[in-house]
């Protein structure tokens, strides 16, 4: 039988399955920167801010946007080139309106040591004071503001500190920062808006789960509230991993099996809470993440508000385009590519843009966003996806369920009249879901069980591994009891 034991689900997932609610059916064989601005206060009933820099122009704007910098103090060529792709352009910006900033994605050091520390081999570069001075050295050498949110690893200096209250404090300090978030006028009625992760030492499941703590929502609903969409608003969200419902590429042999995908991937409730908050206020316009260390070169690495009724249903991300961000270095990417994003934007829409490190600083426009007033946008994909090694960097089938125009995908079982979804075989190219009586949605993919978020689908993490299953069956049987089981049950 499946239990918390079960070695395919190494990573305190089907623990929490267990802890978070019950199974009612069996299963069987089962850088932003802004202009000038200042942080919000913690408060979040406080909404001041400092206007941008200057406002030759009221509302163009331009922002780099840094993906996951992992400095490695030995090996700063990649950032010295990176950072002269990016100072050209953002001297044009000054010269012509002034309205220019950079946002860091944050996870600013490497996950190794460095050979930083003479007085020890093992230390982490990542979370050091070493480590976040260095970063906010490099940051504040563009020329124009900058600002960060914390990723998984910024709260990593774990022999330099023993708790997270007293790394936090260390990366506040360093990167002149009030609070975790911060909020910062770009242009006319235009905010860039960041949350950062507090956790890793106190973190419930993994230590890598992105974590935004209650105080910095409470922040951001009051933000969204009082800056509301029909009063012409536009708000750019910027985090370290993406919301749950964002529809962005993910990995699953890091971030679905170890749950730490989404934004307080391991909390329920938080982890819905940000999508719900896109699809309430139409204030936010776009919100953009890094941590996969995946490129710019795919469409998926940015998903649409809306869509064509021709080309599937209705995505319901309100009125926000989100945007995956690559990575600087190469010895950080997944994929080979080394991109940055840009964000060109005025009174009608914005841009997104790739800044190709590996071909002279490139620019490539990616999307193309217009609004359609104040509580709807258009975008438009400015290119198909290029070459990429789509079996290498598998991407996660996410189920969809349809709307009113289109039925569910031809993966979505149904149920028989009793009740039951008779048992198929598994292999590795079995694709198939289903939701249970509870209202959870399970499914089959490369021979693993995985599930889904209920509302919107997006993968959360690993029931059981392909080891387990590949060549048996999987079915669901109706107990008619009220059973919180989950059997699996061998040919």
């Amino acid at each position: 039988s499946l239990s918390r034991r079960n070695s395919t689900c190494g990573s305190h997932y089907l623990q929490r399955i267990f802890d978070r609610y019950s199974i009612n059916m069996r299963l069987v064989t089962a850088v932003f920167l802004v202009g000038h601005a200042a942080a919000f206060a913690p408060s979040a009933s406080r909404t001041s801010l400092r206007p941008a820099t200057h406002l030759n122009s009221g509302d163009e704007f331009v922002v780099g946007v840094l993906g996951d910098l992992h400095i490695d103090p030995r090996k700063m060529e990649d950032y010295e080139t990176g950072k002269s792709h990016f100072l050209p352009i953002f001297e044009e910006a000054k010269a012509k309106h002034g309205n220019v900033a950079i946002v860091s994605l944050g996870d600013l050091g490497e996950s190794k040591n460095c050979d930083h520390n003479p007085e020890s081999d093992s230390e982490l570069f990542a979370g050091t004071t070493m480590c976040h001075e260095m970063a906010a050295k490099f940051l504040g050498s563009m020329g124009v503001p900058y600002d960060v949110v914390g990723g998984n690893h910024d709260l990593e200096g774990l022999d330099e500190f023993e708790t997270d209250k007293e790394n936090l404090e260390v990366y506040l300090r360093a990167h002149n920062k009030e609070t975790p978030q911060f909020c910062r006028q770009i242009a006319d009625k235009t905010l860039l808006v960041g949350m950062g992760s507090t956790l890793f030492r106190d973190a419930k499941f993994t230590s890598h789960e992105v974590t935004i703590d209650q105080e910095q929502i409470d922040w951001f609903e009051n933000l969204v509230q009082t800056h509301k969409a029909e009063d012409g608003w536009k708000v750019f969200v910027f985090t370290h991993a993406p919301p749950n419902g964002s529809g962005l590429r993910v990995l699953q042999e890091n971030h679905v099996v170890n749950g730490c995908c989404w934004l307080n991937h391991s909390n329920e409730q938080q982890c819905q809470k940000f999508i719900n908050l896109v699809r309430e206020h139409r204030c936010i316009k776009a919100w953009f993440s890094g941590h996969f260390h995946l490129g710019q070169d795919y469409q998926d690495s940015i998903t649409f508000p809306t869509i064509d009724p021709k080309d599937g249903p209705y995505p319901n991300r309100g009125s926000c385009v989100f945007a995956q961000t690559s990575v600087m270095r190469a010895g950080t990417s997944r994929d080979g590519r080394q991109q940055s994003r840009l964000i060109r934007g005025n009174k009608d829409g914005f841009e997104i843009c790739t800044v190709d490190h590996q071909k002279d600083g490139k620019i490539r426009v990616d999307a193309t966003i217009t609004y359609r007033g104040d509580t709807n946008e258009v975008g438009v994909y400015a290119h198909e996806d290029e070459a990429y090694d789509h079996d290498k960097y598998f991407k996660v089938y996410q189920p969809c369920a349809g709307d009113a125009l289109h039925p569910p995908d031809d993966g979505f079982k149904r149920y028989d009249v009793d009740g039951n979804i008779p048992p198929f075989d598994v292999d590795q190219d079995t694709v198939a879901w289903w939701y249970m009586s509870c209202g959870r949605a399970l499914g089959m993919l490369n021979g693993n069980l995985i599930e889904y978020d209920s509302s919107t689908l997006a993968p959360l993490g690993l029931v059981v591994g392909a080891d387990e299953l590949v060549g048996k069956k999987v079915g669901v049987i109706n107990s008619g009891l009220d059973a919180d089981t989950c059997v699996m049950m061998m040919d």
